[in-house]
């Protein structure tokens, strides 16, 4: 007789002192419905009151992935239909990511396999951030007619030089010898050892650190070598340091490089009002005082994406069509107007609250 299989979207779960998040939609990558932010929400207030709880592990069920993003298919609906669906996921996932920021309890996230969008926002806020061998790590927004959000602009600006810049604007996957490299991952962990981490992590005392974590970690934790962002980590710094995306893109065509080519190719296809306003942002969260700033422009941002052409079109050549040939508007970063971008950053009424 086989068990039967647990059907719902995030399993919350005590085992030994530690309280385990899994997400648990493995044949969607465990893209983020609303229902499951809230749920996840329910249950950090529930682990973070039980003194029974030493520490938080989020991971992912499946092998394929910790979380693929948000469902944008749901938000590109929700937008088209004028339902408060897109908004509330947005007001709700944002209230997480700065929950999981300020988490007062050791917060482990495993960042096995595809690590993307919302992923990242369940993750590199966290205290401890672990990546393994498999894991593909990545902000793609600019190639939907969206932004890197979920406090990326934030992340990312405080990433390691200019490496950051190149993440939100190329949206490109990484691995996790270059999520470390940037900041945004503390160790590497083989997966086959994830249940060992699991299993030694829920054998602490209740009253366990994040010290006692890092020992824990740094035990189990393998070198990852050197990825191409580390490699070519003086180039980066070279052409992502302007303040244009037409300075970037210039800077990219005088390097020789195979590199800068392969950067140059993926900048060119992404939504010319998403690279110009996920630069903004990203400008705009260097120099911000806090994450909740950064969460606060992000929300406003998004209210006015439900009005950009480029959000509907990028979600539709990428999951509903399917055929990869989105057609922005305008479809150049020349033709791009200044007062386009200021729109997307004024205040949300009412604001964010957090």
């Amino acid at each position: 007789m086989h068990d039967k299989v647990d059907q719902r979207e995030v399993i919350a779960e005590r085992q030994g002192s530690a309280g385990i998040i899994r997400l648990n939609r493995p044949r969607a990558l465990n893209s983020l419905t609303l229902d499951m932010v809230r749920s996840i929400d329910t249950a950090l207030s529930e682990f973070a009151t039980d003194a029974d709880v030493a520490t938080v592990i989020i991971t992912g069920e499946g092998e394929r992935g910790f979380c693929a993003g948000g469902d944008i298919r749901a938000l590109h609906e929700s937008g088209r239909a004028g339902t408060p669906l897109a908004e509330d996921f947005w007001r709700q996932e944002f209230h997480l990511n700065h929950r999981i920021a300020a988490y007062p309890k050791p917060y482990v996230a495993l960042m096995d396999g595809i690590t993307m969008g919302g992923g990242v926002g369940l993750s590199s806020h966290g205290r401890h951030r672990v990546v393994t061998e498999r894991t593909r790590f990545a902000m793609p927004e600019t190639g939907i007619g969206y932004f890197p959000d979920v406090g990326a602009t934030w992340l990312l600006p405080h990433a390691l030089g200019e490496v950051g810049v190149w993440m939100g604007l190329t949206g490109l996957e990484v691995g996790a010898a270059d999520v470390i490299h940037a900041g945004l991952a503390d160790v590497q962990v083989a997966a086959f050892q994830l249940p060992e981490l699991v299993d030694t992590l829920a054998g602490l005392s209740r009253g366990a650190s994040s010290r006692d974590v890092d020992v824990v970690l740094k035990n189990l934790s393998t070198d990852p070598g050197k990825g191409p962002l580390r490699l070519n980590s003086g180039l980066i710094e070279r052409t992502f340091r302007f303040g244009t995306v037409g300075d970037i893109i210039a800077a990219l065509k005088a390097e020789p490089s195979d590199f800068a080519a392969e950067t140059l190719r993926a900048i060119q296809l992404r939504s010319p009002t998403s690279l110009a306003l996920t630069l903004r942002l990203l400008h705009e969260g260097k120099q911000s005082r806090s994450l909740a700033e950064c969460l606060r422009r992000e929300f406003s941002a998004c209210l006015g994406i439900l009005q950009s052409p480029d959000f509907y079109e990028g979600i539709r050549a990428a999951v509903i069509d399917k055929d990869r040939k989105p057609k922005w508007t305008p479809a150049t970063i020349e033709a791009v107007e200044p007062a386009t971008i200021d729109r997307f950053l004024r205040p949300a009424e009412p604001p964010l609250a957090l």
